[in-house]
């Protein structure tokens, strides 16, 4: 009988400790998680990214695609990259880039007042949020994916310098189907480098960045126009 006792309580208390035992891997793998996207910001300080998370995504979803894939990823230093471009990206993203700390407070409040009715928020991602999560996280759409980008990117603001982080962006992101970096987008598109882009092509490429899979430089007259009217009225 006290046998029976001892195995009940012991089977109870392991039952008990389950739960903390989870809860541990979970803090101890987001604590990890958190050290080694720390370590690696300080990495890009210097250096440039080898690959991102979205790029092995995007290879991983290749192999079970019957499209061919093949990526085309280049890096070139802000200073090659033409203003007109970086202003049309700044213009078209993140127009509070150089103000904000990753975050973008007052878009986020506007976002919560042009709520419909059907609850549908519109997206106040920063340049930088998009550029952790490029770097790091997935374009799978979840709250948990939205929690780490919305932490990362302070992190980011305050280990990297604002040039660092766009040239960093420019040069990561998707452009087209396989198309990673502005010089590869350039090429892609309007078969020439950065700098032979004109100021219309570089607001019709920027118009491209939330839907670069799908959409053409070509099709985007009226965004194109928007963000070309948002750089004059900011003297660009």
């Amino acid at each position: 009988m006290r046998l029976w006792k001892r195995n009940g309580k012991s089977w109870s208390k392991k039952k008990r400790s389950l739960p903390w035992r989870i809860a541990r891997a979970v803090l101890a793998a987001t604590l990890a998680f958190y050290v080694l996207c720390t370590l690696n910001l300080v990495y890009l300080r210097r250096m440039n990214p080898l690959f991102t998370t979205v790029q092995i995504q995007r290879r991983v979803e290749s192999l079970f695609s019957k499209k061919e894939y093949e990526a085309r990823r280049s890096f070139v230093p802000l200073r090659q990259i033409p203003l007109d471009l970086q202003h049309a990206v700044i213009a078209a993203e993140d127009g509070a880039f150089y103000s904000h700390h990753g975050i973008d407070w007052q878009e986020i409040g506007k976002v919560w007042e042009e709520v419909g009715e059907d609850g549908r928020l519109r997206g106040a991602s920063t340049i930088t949020q998009q550029l952790v999560k490029n770097l790091f996280l997935t374009t799978h759409r979840s709250p948990i994916r939205k929690v780490m980008d919305f932490t990362l990117a302070p992190l980011a603001e305050l280990i990297l310098p604002k040039d660092r982080i766009l040239e960093l962006y420019l040069n990561v992101i998707e452009w087209g189907p396989g198309i990673y970096g502005v010089d590869q987008a350039a090429r892609y598109h309007y078969r020439v480098p950065p700098a032979g882009l004109s100021r219309e092509q570089s607001a019709r490429l920027a118009a491209c960045i939330p839907a670069p899979r799908t959409r053409k430089p070509a099709r985007m007259n009226q965004y194109a126009a928007v963000i070309l009217d948002r750089m004059e009225r900011r003297g660009w």
